[in-house]
């Protein structure tokens, strides 16, 4: 197979740009002495081949059937290393192994829900390099205060360090976007465990920002307030005021009064 047709109910943009898929595979650092990479979502390879020319033992993974044929006959090199299926879904450490980090340009209409992927795997995930819609990357990246910030913000700061590294113009990609791209890193930081109770975190976080323009005290009745905290001043704030720290602290004062 010689060609790989964009699918847009895929939301495949396939990157052209060998400089700028070169940059991306140099985004790994290496942080959590990791020897297996896993690309989602490789294409037609144009970041596999860098991957391929490091030091990583380079695992892909893709749901899109064309993309398979074309890998298995144009990336010999990958040989039992391309997996068939959906990285949402299938359980491929039972292949890669672990630790591994996770690289790729990431589909843009399930960016978020790789995200959460990545939250549930994050003790064997210590670095993360991605290219994603750059609103998106912007908001995981930005800090409280923001009116970018915003759940995926929280959750993904509580257990890694983001950096924004660039943005990526539409016309490097076919078909090209409607967007900007941007492409950040993620690394594990020495958080194994919230101080809390993850799971009502969780439930504070999202719930606090399901209607962000509310004080914390209106966008929180629907989990049931201790009316212990009817007084906290951290109440009138809204839920893009708060840090990790503050959302972890305020789970804690939810915790004991209940």
């Amino acid at each position: 197979m010689s060609f790989v047709r964009p699918k847009k109910h895929l939301g495949q943009h396939f990157l052209k740009d060998l400089s700028i898929a070169e940059r991306i595979a140099k985004g790994l650092t290496g942080h959590g002495a990791y020897k297996t990479v896993l690309e989602v979502g490789p294409g037609t390879g144009v970041l596999t081949q860098f991957l391929l020319k490091s030091d990583y033992e380079t695992w892909v993974v893709d749901i899109d059937k064309e993309s398979i044929a074309y890998l298995e006959e144009n990336f010999t090199e990958l040989d039992g290393r391309i997996i068939d299926g959906d990285f949402l879904k299938y359980d491929f450490l039972k292949d890669t192994g672990t630790p591994l980090a996770i690289i790729g340009n990431f589909p843009y209409n399930i960016s978020s829900q790789i995200f959460f992927r990545i939250l549930e795997l994050r003790n064997v995930v210590p670095e993360v390099v991605c290219m994603i819609q750059k609103e998106v990357a912007d908001r995981i990246a930005e800090g409280p205060g923001s009116k970018t910030y915003g759940i995926l913000s929280v959750l993904l700061q509580a257990y890694y360090d983001i950096e924004y590294l660039f943005t990526v113009k539409p016309g490097v990609f076919n078909p090209p976007p409607k967007v900007n791209s941007g492409v950040i890193r993620l690394k594990r930081n020495q958080t194994e465990q919230l101080d809390c109770d993850e799971n009502l975190f969780k439930t504070v976080v999202k719930t606090g920002f399901q209607m962000r323009r509310k004080t914390l005290r209106n966008a929180l009745k629907p989990i049931n307030l201790p009316a212990e905290l009817a007084g906290d001043p951290i109440l009138d704030l809204r839920a893009e005021a708060l840090s990790v720290n503050q959302f972890v602290d305020l789970t804690n004062k939810i915790s004991a009064c209940r």
